[in-house]
């Protein structure tokens, strides 16, 4: 099972929002996958253990070292680019 990691700066909003969303294109593809919400700090510490990172684009560059593939989603309320972009990647 993929493990995702929606992240915002503060991981309380938009990261909550983002995982909802992830959770429901995900559902609309019929996989599963563990979808959590953390901000910068716990999503850098917890890297080593994901498999995606969904995060914004001023944020995609603190996840240079991490060994996840970092999706950087541009609206995270637009269900067809969340689809898109993670669905090639969470159908492997």
């Amino acid at each position: 099972m993929k493990k995702i990691v929606a992240v915002c700066g503060q991981g309380i909003g938009t990261s909550v929002l983002l995982k909802m969303n992830v959770e429901k294109v995900l559902r609309k593809l019929g996989i599963t996958a563990q979808v959590t919400a953390a901000d910068i700090q716990m999503a850098l510490s917890t890297a080593e253990a994901a498999d995606i990172l969904c995060t914004s684009a001023d944020l995609a560059s603190e996840f240079t070292d991490v060994p996840a593939q970092v999706v950087v989603i541009d609206n995270f309320t637009n269900l067809s680019e969340i689809e898109s972009k993670l669905g090639p990647l969470v159908a492997e």
